[in-house]
């Protein structure tokens, strides 16, 4: 294919003895396997089947590309509207084992209940992927073996986001390798491809857990990141506030040079209003409406958040780490009492007890007036 300048991805289908015999070689100039187990079964003894599709399972998993399990996984949905028991089991054990994909055919093709076949295999899916073990499975995933940089800076960006509980790992790269690397990991941490290519775009559709979309072209590093969290945001996957790990190539536009991890948060700032004086603290948020709340849920070294303040809450502005207040004015009763306490406080915050959620570990900086979340 690469003769002839084309981008179509080659997938092996493996359905005899010769092509198990020789599927490392095979493995090696495609970009994935589909096991194919109806034919496999003509071909090969049965009871060696659930042996080979293990087999190559793993290889894929190993080579970092997509394996594909398919035929008669919910060959009685073929007749009736709900599988056995032991197909329900057959798709999860190979989901256990690692496959990027799993596959209808006859099912969908010219079953009976089509569209109860797909919804059946993708319930089976989601709960047996909520099951999983991914910290151990990355673990595995990386053994003792030498990696690359590319390969080490992918497995770095998912302890990392394993470490910082990152809401997503975000890859920029132009042809997907980055992706299929951080995926070959099997993160439990949601991975999204932002690509430059529509047909790239495409292919990354087999790869697991990655959710392919297109971004700009950036000129630097920091456009990089901004563009594809932009994307990603524009797209629904991240929200405002969402803690990332951005992993891409240095320098941009170079392929396959994958090294560059950036932990960001969403947005910047989760709140901008007006900052007293030019402290910073930190420590989780204690959000209250009224004083008896501040006397009933206040701790030392929070973040108290309130619509105001009083002298009845003086004991907790004594012991707080700061204060957010959603009262405006430098000369408010939370701006007098954090001049005289040295203690950082932000007025004029309108809306902060609504936007803000208990227990969420922040940053207060008072000489940019911005509240911005930390990793738990």
């Amino acid at each position: 294919m690469s003769s002839v300048h084309s981008s179509i991805r080659i997938i092996a289908k493996i359905e005899n003895q010769e092509g198990v015999n020789n599927l490392s070689e095979i493995l090696s100039v495609s970009d994935g396997i589909m096991v194919a187990r109806g034919d496999m079964g003509v071909e090969i003894d049965f009871t060696e089947i659930p042996i080979i599709q293990k087999d190559i399972i793993a290889q894929c998993v190993a080579a970092g590309k997509p394996a594909i399990t398919a035929t008669q996984m919910l060959d009685s949905m073929m007749e009736n509207p709900r599988p056995t028991r032991a197909e329900i089991t057959d798709v999860a054990n190979a989901i256990y084992d690692g496959t990027s994909a799993i596959m209808l055919s006859g099912e969908t093709a010219a079953g009976k209940y089509p569209v109860e076949a797909v919804k059946t295999m993708n319930a089976i899916a989601l709960r047996t992927e909520s099951d999983i073990n991914y910290a151990k499975r990355m673990r595995n995933a990386a053994g003792n073996r030498h990696l690359s940089i590319a390969a080490a800076t992918a497995h770095a960006a998912c302890t990392t986001a394993a470490d910082v509980g990152a809401d997503a790992i975000i890859t920029v790269s132009q042809r997907g390798t980055t992706a299929r690397l951080v995926s070959r990991f099997r993160p439990a941490t949601q991975v999204i491809a932002c690509l430059l290519d529509e047909h790239i775009q495409r292919h990354m559709a087999l790869s697991w857990g990655v959710t392919p979309i297109l971004m700009p072209i950036a000129g630097n590093t920091d456009e990089l990141v901004e563009f594809a969290v932009d994307a990603a945001k524009a797209a629904g996957l991240v929200s405002q506030g969402d803690l990332v790990v951005v992993t891409a190539g240095v320098p941009v536009g170079v392929p396959g040079t994958t090294n560059m991890i950036r932990v960001h948060l969403v947005g910047g700032s989760l709140f901008t209003a007006v900052g007293i004086g030019s402290g910073k603290a930190s420590g989780p948020l204690c959000v209250c409406h009224t004083p008896e709340e501040v006397d009933e849920k206040a701790r030392p070294g929070c973040v108290l958040v309130v619509p105001f303040t009083t002298n009845d809450m003086l004991p907790a502005m004594r012991a707080c780490a700061a204060i957010i207040s959603e009262e405006s004015g430098s000369n408010s009763h939370a701006a007098t009492v954090g001049l005289t306490l040295v203690k950082p406080v932000i007025v004029g915050a309108s809306g902060a007890t609504r936007i803000l959620t208990d227990g969420m570990l922040v940053s207060v900086d008072c000489a940019h007036g911005t509240v911005q979340r930390l990793p738990q």
